[in-house]
């Protein structure tokens, strides 16, 4: 099988979060499932709102630990919702976009993910730098 697309190697079954999300929803999930990107979905469109990246995360729970301390931590969490912290202007390609493309992506920017949605911009995947490692791996293993 020729690996030449970005929807050959993309996560298609995402954990995604709605508009109504909290950053408690948000930090939940990220340590319930150990991912470090999700995005924020419109559930009546499948339209792409943004993402929240675990680095986007901890920076506004560190802001929130300062400001208000660890007793408040919780109830700050639940009040903040995703829409404030997301990143709305990310990049995204389609499923038919060259790996040689996506590659020069992750290296030319330090983003961990690049979302992959429709000429609509519903959400149809992510791919990460975990997927490019994954490949590697896989095509190293074939050479051996």
């Amino acid at each position: 099988m020729a690996l030449e697309h970005v929807g050959d190697i993309m996560t298609r079954d995402l954990l995604t979060l709605d508009q109504t999300a909290t950053l408690k929803d948000a930090h939940d999930l990220m340590r319930e499932k150990s991912i470090r990107h999700i995005p924020v979905v419109d559930p009546l469109t499948g339209k792409l709102l943004g993402v929240l990246t675990q680095k986007r995360m901890i920076a506004t729970i560190m802001s929130l630990l300062s400001d208000y301390g660890v007793s408040a931590l919780e109830r700050r969490e639940r009040q903040c919702r995703v829409m404030e912290i997301i990143d709305a202007d990310m990049e995204s390609v389609d499923v038919q976009a060259p790996l040689t493309e996506v590659v020069d992506f992750f290296l030319s920017n330090k983003h961990g993910c690049l979302t992959v949605v429709d000429e609509e911009g519903r959400l149809q995947g992510m791919v990460t730098s975990s997927d490019f490692v994954r490949l590697c791996a896989e095509l190293l293993k074939t050479r051996h």
